[in-house]
């Protein structure tokens, strides 16, 4: 039986401090919060003001971000302001769709690929409380969708970035409300 030497000492030595630093690390995703403050069983979500004109968004938004609160706790989500712990009071102040890929050359050259911008004002809030919980006056959320070779489902293929869209926005706006990013 061999004895084992100082160099083996120090590898194992230092084998065990490396594990005891991973371990003790104290990583952590910062910022998180609490989630749903537990006083809040049922939350208000109206339907979004819309400034934009654009037929059907503020449904969709209003229906997806209603969607995103569900899946976060054991609450009820209304379409009112009454009889509720908290409201999301919503307005969605632009809405912008501009060409960002291009296809084609020379004098017939197309959009290919087109960018959604979309902003709104939020307020999450207590009925009656004078701060609200969290607060955001332009909010700004965008996507991409491509156009496809066929320029006749443009409108179809926008359609289907605004669906995603809504989804991704309120995905965003819902975690930046409860984890107060």
């Amino acid at each position: 039986m061999t004895t084992p030497s100082l160099s083996d000492e120090v590898k194992r030595g230092g084998l065990i401090l490396a594990l005891l630093v991973l371990v003790g690390c104290g990583y952590g995703l910062v910022g998180r919060g609490g989630g749903i403050d537990p006083s809040i069983k049922k939350i208000g979500v109206p339907l979004f003001k819309d400034s934009t004109g654009r037929t059907s968004l503020d449904r969709k938004i209003t229906e997806k971000v209603t969607e995103e609160l569900l899946k976060r706790g054991k609450i009820d989500v209304l379409p009112t302001i009454e009889g509720v712990d908290a409201i999301v009071d919503g307005e969605i102040l632009s809405y912008l769709v501009q060409p960002v890929g291009f296809s084609g050359g020379g004098v017939s050259t197309t959009a290919s690929r087109y960018s959604i911008t979309l902003t709104a004002r939020v307020k999450y809030y207590k009925p009656g409380e004078a701060q609200p919980i969290w607060e955001n006056n332009a909010f700004v959320f965008r996507d991409e969708y491509d156009l496809g070779s066929d320029p006749s489902t443009f409108f179809d293929r926008e359609d289907q970035g605004v669906d995603r869209l809504a989804q991704a926005f309120a995905r965003g706006l819902v975690a930046a409300m409860l984890e107060a990013f």
